[in-house]
């Protein structure tokens, strides 16, 4: 009888889940792979490069997140990130600036850049789609103007830390020779796992309260086993070669505060609400406008956060900067779970999906494959997520 109910479990557990699991199914799928064609995929040094060049993509698709449950779409992201790379070099490297003003007033152009593409959607009633196709060619034009039609900008080596360099340790020096553990990711390791477990817990004893479904004591525990143990294999790594990098610390406090801000507060579930139905949103009281403001506002920011790490991981400002990087992005959002229907979309599914084309890219780069055939192979894959993502609509229907 317990075995029949497990399996019962199981089974409502994945078909209300379908999206979250078979990303994760990907991802291992994917990396199982790769380690099996080539066995330094899952080298501490690969994965620690996986992660860097992972890291603005994950930041981005944070942002892209909210744009696409609310039914929207922004094509001008990579030039977004180009152009805000450009003004931080601008800032720093010409006019002189510190580097925490420079940051900054980064970031404060990437709000401008966000409100004004917002204003165009929410109060102009310009379709996001048309507003940043004609962003994409305003900000690419604007790239070439701060650049003096293209040429190349080098940041200094401090600035350099925030999309190359990796935590300090706290108690023991260690070096990728020594297999010694990086403390200080020791640290965020356990302190990842007790955060994850309380939530968790919190979330279920809600879930109780409330009378909705939850699942056994045994399968909620094989949940929290699984996951615990993916965080610690991909942490643990880390530790073993530089310890976590910047960029992954950025993504992590990005990833909480959003997740936080889709979950528990009001204008996250207006946000889920404007996507799932406009009409009824706006029967409720919802301000649309203004939200639809906040959340082109929102994906500015990031656009300049993004900007920011990925200039940094460069090393420089140039005007080929961010071009097609929309298209990962937006892939990334996808494959994460966030419907192309609007409605639904989560952050931790987002970061995962980054995840899963930054190991994509690698795991072909590493054994070889042309530039020409990884376009081909993440084109099918977005294909796939999206044929999934329709077919899970009409499942649920």
């Amino acid at each position: 009888m317990e075995n029949n109910v497990s399996k019962s479990q199981i089974k409502v557990l994945i078909k209300n889940n379908i999206r979250q699991y078979t990303m994760f199914i990907a991802l291992i799928s994917i990396m199982i792979i790769f380690s099996a064609i080539n066995i330094k995929f899952l080298s501490p040094r690969n994965i620690s490069t996986l992660f860097l060049q992972t890291g603005y993509i994950a930041i981005l698709t944070c942002g892209i997140v909210l744009v696409i449950v609310a039914g929207h779409i922004d094509l001008s992201v990579g030039a977004v990130v180009g152009l805000t790379g450009a003004i931080a070099a601008k800032l720093m490297v010409t006019m002189g600036l510190p580097m925490w003003l420079a940051i900054v007033l980064t970031l404060v152009a990437g709000l401008v850049i966000g409100i004004w593409q917002g204003a165009w959607v929410a109060y102009g009633n310009v379709p996001g789609f048309i507003v940043t196709l004609a962003g994409m060619l305003i900000f690419n034009g604007l790239l070439l103007l701060v650049t003096k039609g293209g040429a190349t900008i080098n940041f200094s080596q401090e600035f350099k830390l925030i999309g190359q360099g990796y935590l300090p340790t706290l108690f023991v020096e260690n070096n990728v020779n020594d297999m010694i553990p990086h403390d200080t990711t020791l640290i965020i390791l356990i302190a990842s796992l007790i955060v994850y477990i309380i939530f968790e817990i919190k979330k279920r004893s809600e879930r109780k309260k409330y009378n909705f479904h939850v699942l056994s004591v045994k399968m909620f525990v094989l949940k929290i086993a699984l996951v615990s143990i993916l965080i610690s294999t991909v942490l643990g790594v880390m530790a073993l070669y530089k310890g976590m990098p910047y960029s992954i610390l950025i993504v992590i406090i990005i990833a909480g505060v959003y997740t936080f801000i889709t979950n528990n507060t009001a204008f996250g579930r207006h946000v889920y609400a404007i996507g799932g139905n406009k009409e009824a949103a706006k029967l409720s009281g919802i301000n649309i406008k203004f939200r639809t403001l906040m959340i082109f506002a929102s994906m500015g920011v990031l656009g300049a956060a993004g900007g920011i790490v990925y200039g940094a991981r460069v090393g420089s400002a140039s005007s080929s900067a961010g071009a097609g990087m929309e298209l990962d992005v937006i892939a990334a959002a996808i494959i994460g779970g966030t419907s192309t229907m609007g409605g639904e979309g989560t952050i931790a599914g987002a970061v995962i999906g980054a995840l899963v084309m930054g190991t994509l890219e690698n795991g072909l780069l590493l054994v070889g494959v042309s530039t020409e055939a990884r376009m081909i192979i993440k084109g099918l894959v977005l294909l796939l997520a999206v044929f999934v993502d329709i077919k899970t609509r009409k499942s649920k229907g």
